[in-house]
């Protein structure tokens, strides 16, 4: 099922400009803000900036950021970078300066479209990066091109290997890493996951909790939507499960792109059974592991599929997925057609099922390599192979259930520990809306589990109540030693649980 594109393929061209030969100018693309925007009109928006980025000199091959709010403007920018030739590098327009700075000296870009408030920081960033040289501020290109690049205007000639987007990993325990993804990436996904196992069509509507920087939306809320002349549905403002809600009830989308953190906030709503989610087909889950505890309360609360999965910026999307009507509480699914996946041990040998052991995947979606990270680039592609640095388990049926990341896991008393595990059970307990479990090294230099949590009426008679949930359910080892109570999480710039903060 392997789709290989021809040489010279740009993925501005496949997503975009092939629907309006398809007599799809009218369709809608995009709803946001109280108007839709036709897949015609967003061409015009896109080949209008495009030729703004000539103007401004942009070139082939160059990169290029975007950090701007979901909208009209970050879609049009998006295919405009590309139809140029040039590399979209995608970062949270909401980043404080400090993170600004360092993702300007690290991609040495020589241009950022960003939003008007969004200028001063960049502008600091400039005087850090020595190759930063313009910076675009993107208000509405309706009111400012008005005339220019309006007509027919034709993707830069690129190859299929060139590289297109550049994604970030998660960040979790360090400095975020440039995956440097290409044109073929993002159709092979297309049609072998998009296509293939959610079978997005014509009439959906997609919504998004993450945003569009975010290649998990990136992908489900805008590419896959628009490979088949689909309508995405965007919004600029942060999304609370009160703003989701009410756009479920305006829109009435037909697939919603979740992950764990906000599946957590929908069941556990107080207006949660009063909730009409009837227009959504299915609802997808990744970007972290869902604890099997919320898969069976989503269902119980809505009855909507709700299809975990599994993929990685170094494959670009998702490579392991449930199927509607076929998903198995608990697990990640089964390997989408197009990519195999391997269970191995420490020495590369494959593991029968059963056995716990390391993601190896390929397909025609991996990435090229990081950016400027060699070594780490040579442990993680191996010939056509990415190891992910994932423990998973397959089981006879051929689904895989995801036992965390190598190096979050835990040793303690000289057995090993997934984090996952104790805070899946923590999850079961009425009080808890959110947790994170870490080792922190004591006083004696031993690993220890920490919960940090986010309660309903924390006091210390809970801390200790949780402690003794666990030892109740799990073995002994692995409870909490320490029960700490947060507000919130702390977060990267992915919205994933930042474990590193929690350790310091």
């Amino acid at each position: 099922m392997t789709f290989i594109p021809p040489e010279s393929f740009n993925i501005a061209d496949y997503f975009l400009d092939a629907r309006i030969r398809e007599g799809k100018a009218e369709n809608t693309a995009i709803v946001t803000g109280g108007r839709s925007v036709s897949y015609g009109e967003v061409q015009r928006a896109a080949n209008r900036f495009a030729e703004v980025l000539r103007v401004a000199g942009v070139r082939p091959e160059e990169r290029v950021i975007i950090a701007l709010p979901d909208g009209v403007e970050y879609v049009a920018a998006f295919f405009a970078i590309l139809k140029v030739g040039a590399v979209v590098v995608m970062v949270n327009p909401d980043l404080p300066a400090e993170a600004i700075e360092y993702f300007c000296r690290y991609t040495g870009a020589g241009t950022a479209i960003v939003s008007s408030g969004a200028v001063q920081p960049f502008e600091a960033a400039r005087t850090a990066s020595n190759r930063l040289r313009t910076i675009i501020p993107y208000v509405s290109f309706e009111a400012t091109h008005p005339d220019e690049g309006a007509g027919v205007l034709e993707a830069v000639s690129t190859h299929r290997d060139d590289p297109a987007v550049w994604l970030f990993s998660g960040g979790t325990t360090g400095r975020p890493k440039a995956v440097v993804q290409t044109h073929r990436s993002f159709a092979n996904t297309t049609e072998c996951y998009a296509k293939g196992v959610v079978r997005y069509t014509e009439r959906d509507r997609t919504l998004s909790v993450p945003k569009l920087f975010f290649g998990y939306a990136t992908g489900s809320n805008l590419l896959f939507p628009f490979a088949v002349g689909a309508t995405s549905i965007l919004f600029r403002e942060r999304c609370t499960v009160e703003v989701l809600f009410d756009k479920i009830r305006t829109h009435r989308p037909t697939i919603l792109i979740n992950v764990p953190t906000m599946v957590n906030k929908m069941v556990n709503h107080p207006t949660a059974a009063d909730q009409d989610l009837s227009s959504i087909r299915l609802t997808t889950s990744a970007g972290e592991a869902l604890p099997e505890e919320l898969f069976h309360r989503w269902n119980d609360t809505f009855g909507v599929d709700l299809l975990d999965g599994l993929g990685t910026a170094e494959m670009w999307h998702i490579f392991i997925s449930n199927r509607p009507g076929r998903a198995k509480a608990g697990s990640i699914g089964t390997v989408v057609p197009g990519f195999d996946v391997e269970v191995r041990d420490e020495d590369g040998s494959p593991l029968d099922n059963g056995h716990t052991g390391w993601l190896w995947v390929r397909g025609d979606s991996r990435a090229l390599g990081y950016w400027r990270q060699m070594e780490k680039s040579v442990h993680a592609f191996r010939g056509e192979w990415y190891v992910s640095g994932d423990l998973v388990e397959r089981d006879a049926e051929g689904y895989f259930y995801y036992r965390g990341r190598g190096d979050d896991l835990l040793k303690v008393g000289g057995k090993w520990l997934a984090p996952q595990q104790v805070e899946s059970c923590l999850l079961e307990h009425s009080r808890v809306r959110e947790v994170a479990v870490v080792g922190v090294v004591d006083q004696d230099g031993l690993t220890k589990p920490h919960a940090f949590v986010v309660a309903i009426d924390p006091d210390p008679l809970l801390a200790e109540e949780l402690r003794a949930f666990c030892r109740d359910r799990l073995e002994p080892y692995k409870h909490p030693r320490a029960v700490t109570f947060l507000d919130v999480l702390p977060r990267t710039h992915l919205g994933k649980v930042d474990r590193a903060r929690l350790r310091m």
